[in-house]
């Protein structure tokens, strides 16, 4: 009867655990770039009683065996890279990316960090920065004389001088992962390569190899589906009611046994 007490608790804690990145994900509704999480689990060590194929007589065999779970676990929070919706902004330095890749930036201690948020902007030096101020990787320079300026497709940055002259400031590049769903989330929009599960990053031009196209003027939406969302919401709540039903049960059986 303990038995069934602790595979109870392993349920509970899963879906509370469930209800947990689903919440994660509609707080993260209206982030830009967010992608979604969806929770992993995997059945618990099982005890075996009786094993298949063992002797009933000399004979014959039993055809199954007798085996006993005891519960449930997460193993992980999986990141879903699904293309979110573009939203238009008319923003000059706002880029979204229209398939596969990720934007680079350099943090404050110069290591690197990946991005699907293209809410770019200009720092005091005319770097193109994202809004923590990590500028791109290779950096982006637009000086103040520059008017008119234009992200092409390929990530190629130009611009108007004062002689109304086109000049390259640079070309925004595109990196990705073998694994994307490898890469560790720190917050603030920012995906690190923790560990070799993501793979090695690879940098290219967008457009070409794979890589997904750039979008200026727009910026990516959250992947967050509300109504899928609602709909898990409610399947982890019944299946941690469930569980919490098996838990009432148990307890009632000890206590009908305790009063024998």
């Amino acid at each position: 009867m303990l038995r069934s007490l602790w595979i109870a608790k392993t349920g509970m804690e899963s879906q509370q655990t469930s209800i947990d990145v689903i919440s994660n994900n509609l707080a993260n509704v209206s982030t830009t770039g967010f992608k979604k999480s969806r929770p992993v689990f995997e059945d618990l060590i099982y005890q075996t009683l009786r094993q298949s194929g063992s002797s009933a007589s000399q004979t014959t065999s039993v055809p199954s065996g007798l085996q006993l779970g005891t519960g449930v676990r997460p193993v992980a929070a999986e990141h879903i890279f699904l293309q979110g919706n573009l939203s238009q902004t008319s923003n000059t330095l706002d880029v979204a990316i229209q398939g596969n890749g990720f934007f680079k930036v350099l943090q404050s201690d110069g290591s690197a960090a990946y991005t699907r948020d293209g809410s770019f902007q200009l720092n005091a030096s005319g770097i193109v920065v994202d809004a923590n101020g990590n500028p791109l990787d290779p950096a982006i320079n637009i000086p103040q004389i520059a008017t008119n300026v234009s992200i092409a497709k390929d990530g190629t940055v130009s611009y108007l001088d004062t002689a109304n002259a086109t000049q390259t400031a640079g070309v925004i590049q595109l990196s990705s992962f073998v694994n994307p769903a490898g890469l560790q989330s720190i917050g603030n929009n920012l995906f690190v390569e923790v560990t070799a599960a993501s793979g090695t990053a690879t940098s290219g031009t967008a457009g070409a190899n794979g890589l997904g196209t750039l979008q200026q003027g727009f910026v990516e939406a959250s992947n967050v589906n509300v109504v899928e969302e609602m709909v898990n919401m409610i399947q982890a709540q019944r299946a941690y009611e469930l569980n919490s039903k098996a838990v009432q049960a148990s307890n009632e059986m000890l206590q009908r046994l305790v009063q024998l």
